[in-house]
């Protein structure tokens, strides 16, 4: 058997990544609990609203708390690098790291190895748990609200209505359900299946269009066809809210359909574009981030406090936030680039970092 030899700067980078980890670990622990006591002090005015008790309230703030960590997940890793790397550089152990002939590029490169990590979780967040979980947060308010039960599963959205289970496999942008199926229940017995192709709210009932009824006989099965038809439905249009989620909480793939389906109808698809390419730079946005950390701790490694280097962490994380919604306006008021916008302030930021990282070398 070869055994794999473990060098000296394998053990530096696999020792700077964990700095980074842990350090970013850290500031997740402390910034989760602050944003679920702010989620749940905007969420109390709600509660005694249509039967949604506080136990309703923690139960959708849990919820809604992925989709906050991915928001946050490149703040969080600046601060975390600083904080993980600058108990790095108190010790001294940059210093002796520089001292040993350790090259910056060496150092950034076991920084990024941490981040490359963070970045992995980062899109598994955004596109595996937050959507689900958001989704799943917005039935339990839809719920609590209505009164009316539900379920969401890889089948789509199930809820009952009298006699009658609705089941409402996709979705269109603007709250059209699509692809719906109504099952009605009579003395036990299913007696209706029936199918349309789309489902819209207006003037205060459902219009069902592309009807496909079933009508299920003792000894046979009668089809009826309609081409629209009003569904004097209980279902409330608020459970629309369960479905057509917020664009920054759709995952990639989501955003995408919803894109091609805009251009097709020709619809404004601004708020959604810049949504996608938000997602898609988020990862580099990471990676940035722990760039942007490492000229800040080699400039002052030993000269300035944890404290200092952290409080101009957050600095830098508000510069970047105000910096990044301008250039989000400028694209829904104004036209920009929606691919500009996302990676303008990521290039802004990432050749300050190159600048002062020059310097420091």
């Amino acid at each position: 058997m070869i055994r794999r030899q473990v060098t000296p700067l394998r053990i530096l980078d696999r020792y700077l990544a964990g700095a980074v980890l842990g350090g970013t670990a850290l500031t997740l622990a402390v910034l989760l609990p602050l944003l679920a006591v702010f989620i749940l002090a905007d969420e109390i005015d709600k509660v005694g609203d249509d039967g949604y008790g506080f136990s309703d309230a923690l139960l959708f703030v849990t919820l809604s708390l992925p989709r906050y960590l991915y928001q946050v997940f490149p703040i969080a890793t600046l601060i975390g690098a600083l904080a993980g790397l600058g108990q790095l550089a108190a010790r001294s152990e940059l210093v002796a790291m520089r001292a040993a002939g350790l090259s910056i590029g060496r150092i950034v490169r076991g920084a990024m190895l941490g981040g490359l990590v963070l970045a992995a979780l980062a899109i598994a967040t955004g596109e595996l748990v937050a959507p689900v979980a958001e989704q799943r947060a917005l039935a339990v308010r839809a719920m609590a609200e209505t009164g009316e039960a539900m379920h969401i599963s890889g089948q789509g959205l199930w809820a009952r209505d009298g006699n009658a289970f609705i089941n409402v496999r996709d979705f269109e942008p603007g709250a059209v359900l699509s692809d719906i199926h109504i099952f009605e229940i009579e003395d036990n017995r299913l007696r209706f299946a029936t199918r349309a192709d789309e489902a819209r709210y207006r003037d205060g009932h459902w219009v069902l269009t592309g009807i496909e009824r079933s009508r299920i006989g003792a000894d046979r099965v009668t089809v009826e066809r309609f081409e629209r038809a009003r569904w004097d439905s209980l279902l409330n249009p608020r459970l629309l809210e369960v479905i057509v989620v917020e664009p920054h909480a759709l995952p990639v793939w989501g955003l995408y359909r919803y894109l091609r389906y805009m251009r097709q109808t020709e619809q404004d698809a601004g708020a959604h574009e810049v949504a996608f390419w938000g997602k898609l730079v988020q990862p580099l946005l990471i990676l940035a981030m722990i760039f942007v950390s490492i000229p800040i701790l080699l400039g002052s490694a030993r000269t300035t406090g944890t404290g200092i280097k952290l409080f101009i962490g957050v600095a830098i994380g508000i510069l970047f936030y105000l910096v990044s919604r301008t250039f989000t306006y400028l694209a829904l008021l104004y036209g920009l680039s929606p691919a500009l916008a996302a990676f303008a302030p990521l290039a802004l930021f990432t050749l300050a970092a190159i600048v002062l990282l020059r310097r420091v070398g």
